[in-house]
């Protein structure tokens, strides 16, 4: 793996979601996760609102396995997919996965949604830098989502356990 990073998967869940099937799949995909946040009231937008109803919980865990870099839009693909099994009879989405990975000098996050802040990847597949690392710290952009911003000690927490896996006793 030239350039590991730590996959980082953002979980938005409407009322009616099972939450434990949405766990079984990620982890059978991803692995064991190693960092969850608590569970939050998700309304800082109402962009999921008319699709995933009002009452949504927010959360983030990260994967003990690292990943490579490059391999962000291919995932985002699968988390694609994964949404979709979990859709209700109407179409409409249960489920919102946002993955993303965490290095020593910053988060990215994956979006379907071109911008001006964002590099296209492949496959219809965006990169969003969200974070970037300065005195040992994240620190939030002026297009950083809210609800990031709000939550960037627990991302730091992911940086800190990152650092832990790729730095080897001695170094």
């Amino acid at each position: 793996m030239d350039y590991p990073a730590k996959l980082v998967m953002g979980i938005i869940t409407a009322d009616d979601c099972n939450d434990i099937e949405v766990f079984k799949t990620i982890t059978k995909r991803f692995g064991t996760v190693d960092i969850k946040s608590d569970p939050i009231v998700f309304d800082v937008t109402d962009y999921y609102v008319v699709e995933m109803g009002k009452k949504l919980k927010r959360q983030w865990v990260s994967f003990e396995s690292l990943i490579s870099q490059d391999s962000l839009s291919e995932i985002k693909l699968e988390t694609i997919k994964m949404e979709d099994s979990f859709k209700r009879a109407d179409g409409t989405r249960t489920v919102n996965l946002d993955p993303g990975y965490a290095t020593m000098h910053n988060f990215v996050l994956a979006s379907t949604k071109g911008y001006s802040h964002r590099v296209y990847l492949d496959k219809g597949i965006y990169a969003e830098l969200t974070f970037v690392c300065k005195k040992k710290k994240f620190r939030t952009l002026p297009w950083t989502y809210f609800d990031y911003r709000d939550n960037i000690a627990f991302f730091d927490s992911i940086r800190i356990k990152f650092k832990s896996q790729i730095t080897t006793p001695g170094d």
